[in-house]
């Protein structure tokens, strides 16, 4: 009986158009369950107007550089649909579930234009413990928890603006990770993500780095207007990093009601056979009146081993016109200008120019 009265409450809650957010569909005798989502559609277009050239475009006559057509496109703005669940163990103990969806809803095609129009990515899934005496542990695919931890003062942007470490950073699936309960202020975390070779034939090299834990950690402070934290990546190459640690320190204050601002730096040494080296400094701040809020950030990059410099810079603007409903327009420009690289040890530099950035559109939660 429980398990038609669940059914029949999930099927409510996702056609139901005046569903809240996070809507509950089941809460009894401890266990819950959450369902939410949101379907977000705009308009893009601008970015960079060109890229590097392969090695095989240039041997058939391509120079440095190829254009790539940056006009404008309707899209899908990263709508997802997700369940969250869990069940009182104890008084101090609850035991969660967290599963997310992403698909495409600007079409009726998928992204490879294949005819699958059902959900084409699992975001998050991961299950786990938490105590309020001893901490939170989990384990599966979710967000990075420096992102969570450190760098979460300037992910304010749907889509493009945040130049620090993002959410997938060594992160997302075959991770294990704990952070401390509020001490005083005061959370800790440590996250591992594994990567395996398992099931792979013995004696063929398939990566250079074979079995790899990627570790980060750190620390979080958080009293009244004022949040600062502390962590370190093991950036290691199987994950998209150059097998140096990478370190951060941001911060962010409420100065009014209306007003906060935010401040980071984050680093990571150059690698003598991977490169990708840089240190970044960030400055940025929202501002919030009646249903409105205006977002602001720029960027100092410096990039190691070519000596070169950027700054990059976001602005986005959000208008809130029900609790379900929001319509919004962000900017960026990441001002690379050129792409340098080396062919035969001669240094190739591509043409200059990168367009703005620019997206808007609108969001219904449920």
């Amino acid at each position: 009986m429980k398990k038609t009265l669940l059914a029949t409450a999930i099927i409510g809650a996702l056609g139901a158009s005046a569903a809240a957010q996070a809507a509950t569909v089941y809460d009894q005798d401890g266990t819950k369950l959450d369902v939410y989502g949101r379907i977000a559609m705009g308009v893009a277009g601008g970015g960079p107007d060109y890229r590097a050239s392969t090695d095989a475009e240039r041997a058939n006559g391509a120079g440095a550089n190829v254009s790539v057509d940056n006009g404008a496109e309707f899209v899908d703005v990263y709508s997802r649909l997700g369940l969250r669940m869990s069940h009182e163990v104890s008084r101090d103990l609850t035991a969660f579930g967290h599963v997310e969806w992403r698909f495409s809803g600007d079409e009726r095609t998928g992204p490879s234009g294949n005819g699958n129009s059902g959900f084409n990515e699992v975001r998050q899934s991961y299950i786990g413990l938490k105590s309020d005496q001893y901490g939170t542990i989990q384990g599966g695919n979710f967000d990075s928890f420096y992102k969570d931890f450190v760098s979460l003062p300037f992910d304010v942007y749907i889509d493009r603006g945040l130049e620090f470490a993002g959410h997938p950073k060594q992160s997302r699936g075959d991770s294990i990770g704990y952070y401390t309960p509020d001490l005083q202020g005061f959370t800790a975390f440590l996250q591992l993500k594994h990567y395996s070779e398992r099931g792979l034939d013995e004696g063929v090299e398939t990566t250079s780095e074979g079995n790899v834990i990627a570790p980060q950690g750190g620390a979080r402070y958080q009293q009244g207007p004022f949040t600062v934290g502390l962590g370190f990546v093991d950036d290691v190459v199987r994950g998209g990093g150059n097998g140096e640690v990478m370190g951060g320190l941001i911060g962010s204050y409420d100065i009014t009601d209306q007003f906060s601002a935010r401040l980071g730096y984050e680093g990571r040494k150059h690698n003598e056979e991977y490169g990708n080296g840089y240190d970044k400094i960030g400055l940025g701040g929202n501002f919030t009146t009646g249903a409105w809020t205006f977002t602001g950030d720029i960027y100092d990059i410096s990039e190691d081993g070519d000596g070169s410099d950027r700054t990059a810079w976001a602005l986005g603007s959000y208008y809130k016109v029900s609790s379900n409903f929001d319509v919004f327009a962000e900017f960026h420009q990441a001002d690379q200008q050129s792409v340098t690289f080396f062919d035969d040890d001669e240094i190739i530099s591509t043409a200059d120019g990168d367009d703005i950035y620019w997206l808007t559109g609108a969001r219904y939660h449920f």
